[in-house]
């Protein structure tokens, strides 16, 4: 029989041995509980490898949602559509080769984290779009740089990839390279001549991306990323344009297709006005006007004569639904009574902001 010591200490190592036991169990619980296999991480970062799925969740869903889409200005798709159809037949004639141009995305980034992710070495073209007063950036990878002059320089047909070498663009490849991207500015304006006249201005051309900022590295932009390809050869041209630098054109880039009106419609203006010239009004000529006292009103009996005061000379006021319109001369022609206006009509003094501030008013209720 143990005494009161062993019984003592055969209490503190159950005591040892039931915490242990305990600990190890929730230990257990929040370890199974704390760790994430790779596809739960990468659900939760909003990464997710599934091919096809282009849903945006977790992390990378909240750092997007910052960013304006550039689905709300459909039209912007249409021209730069149009811009790959025409830069392959203007690349075509300018390299004498087989050239192929693809649209590869239009997203949207800001500014500052474009900057940043431009792979060096490239040439930034800074633009300006000259109706616009504002200025967009062009940028050409070095792939595609060093693809052009072996076609423009008669090089050999390698299929390999072009090795990038780590020294400074030549003059000759800047020469060439600026021939290349006026080409584009061009057909850029002709992509956006059936929506609006806007002609791209080449400003400078620029190899380190500081000297490139156009704009807050905020701000938001449209980045369309073009893809060129000459016999398994060729690279990337990217089109930066800030919000700012298509605000002007905001509201035809929001159509659904070429031609859709918004507002007023001048041919139901035309219509109207058509149809308003040929209605019949009743106009009314008012020889003079004076208040009576109610009593003389009551008074009035057959015989008696209300003075008006009013020679023949006096001009007359002409009426139409109770408005005035201008002021006549009262004669006669044969046996009918005519009059003749002798000034231009009054002004209307509702004008038309009027009518459109009263329309957004009732929109708004």
């Amino acid at each position: 029989m143990a005494g009161p010591g062993d019984q003592d200490k055969l209490s503190d190592e159950w005591t040892l041995d039931e915490l242990s036991d305990t600990a190890s169990v929730a230990g257990g619980g929040q370890q199974g509980a704390g760790l994430l296999d790779e596809d739960e991480i990468d659900s939760l970062l909003g990464f997710d490898a599934t091919p096809g799925n282009a849903e945006v969740t977790g992390v990378q869903a909240l750092v997007n949602s910052a960013l304006v889409s550039y689905e709300r200005l459909p039209m912007l798709e249409i021209v730069f559509d149009r811009l790959v159809r025409l830069s392959t037949t203007s690349l075509r004639n300018f390299t004498s080769d087989n050239v192929e141009v693809t649209l590869d995305a239009i997203s949207s980034v800001r500014f500052g984290d474009y900057i940043n992710s431009i792979p060096l070495p490239a040439i930034l073209s800074v633009i300006k779009a000259e109706e616009w007063e504002n200025y967009g950036l062009l940028t050409v990878d070095s792939g595609l740089i060093y693809s052009m002059i072996d076609v423009l320089l008669g090089g050999r047909r390698v299929t390999s990839a072009v090795r990038i070498e780590g020294r400074p663009y030549t003059t000759i490849e800047l020469a060439l390279a600026r021939r290349m991207i006026e080409v584009i500015l061009e057909d850029t304006h002709r992509a956006f001549e059936p929506l609006t006249q806007v002609h791209f201005k080449l400003e400078r051309m620029e190899t380190n991306p500081r000297f490139a900022a156009i704009s807050r590295p905020a701000n938001a932009a449209i980045l369309i990323e073009l893809r060129i390809e000459m016999e398994e050869r060729g690279g990337k041209i990217e089109i930066l344009l800030p919000y700012a630098t298509i605000e002007p054109i905001r509201e035809q880039l929001l159509q659904m297709f070429m031609g859709e009106k918004f507002g007023r419609d001048p041919i139901w203006e035309g219509h109207l006005a058509t149809e308003i010239y040929a209605a019949d009004v009743e106009i009314e000529a008012v020889l003079h006007e004076q208040q009576l006292p109610l009593s003389r009103m009551l008074a009035l009996k057959a015989g008696d004569t209300v003075m008006f005061e009013r020679s023949p000379h006096d001009p007359i006021r002409l009426r139409c639904g109770g408005v005035e319109l201008t002021e006549a001369i009262m004669g006669h022609i044969g046996n009918h009574v005519s009059v003749r206006v002798t000034r231009p009509l009054n002004p209307p003094k509702v004008t038309m902001a009027e009518f459109e501030a009263l329309e957004k008013a009732g929109e708004g209720r």
